[in-house]
């Protein structure tokens, strides 16, 4: 049902695309663009509580701009804080690359719109480590099968790029 979703908006593109990665692809998964469809955030969100349910985390942490929709309506489903990094540090107001918080001891479950290489959701990783915390899961929507899942063992994909061509 959320790949019959993601291409009706026409989240799911053929063409030429270079990749955040910096890898070229013939497809591309717009999770950024989908967000934007109330129906859509919703059905994400029920489907990652689904997939941590049981899961013992703290708090919920992603990064900018893609992970920002996925963590505020999976805190809404699961209850459960979330912190925003920012891709690069700001040099005004109370500055830092963090919004919110993470604490020394948390388990913290980081949220990622889709994955390729895992550097951008390894990034975060990282950060929530050196802030003390622990993370017990990175969650994808869309996992591109690139190389990922070998940086990050504890990846948990709700779609893989196989899923959505296999439904084309």
């Amino acid at each position: 049902m959320l790949v019959d979703k993601l291409k009706e908006v026409g989240a799911v593109k053929f063409g030429d695309f270079i990749l955040s990665s910096g890898k070229r692809s013939n497809v591309y998964v717009d999770i950024k663009t989908a967000c934007t469809y109330p129906e859509i955030l919703r059905e994400i969100a029920k489907q990652m509580a689904e997939r941590v349910r049981g899961l013992d985390f703290d708090r919920i942490a992603c990064i900018e701009l893609g992970g920002v929709p996925l963590a505020v309506a999976l805190s809404l489903e699961v209850k459960k804080p979330y912190a925003i990094f920012r891709k690069e540090k700001k040099g005004y107001g109370i500055g830092g690359d963090l919004v919110g918080e993470i604490k020394g001891g948390e388990r913290i479950l980081v949220v990622e719109d889709v994955t390729t290489t895992g550097k951008s959701a390894l990034s975060v990783v990282r950060r929530v480590e050196e802030r003390g915390g622990k993370v017990v899961a990175v969650l994808t929507v869309v996992d591109r099968e690139e190389g990922a899942r070998d940086l990050i063992p504890n990846l948990v994909p709700l779609l893989s790029l196989s899923d959505i061509l296999r439904q084309n």
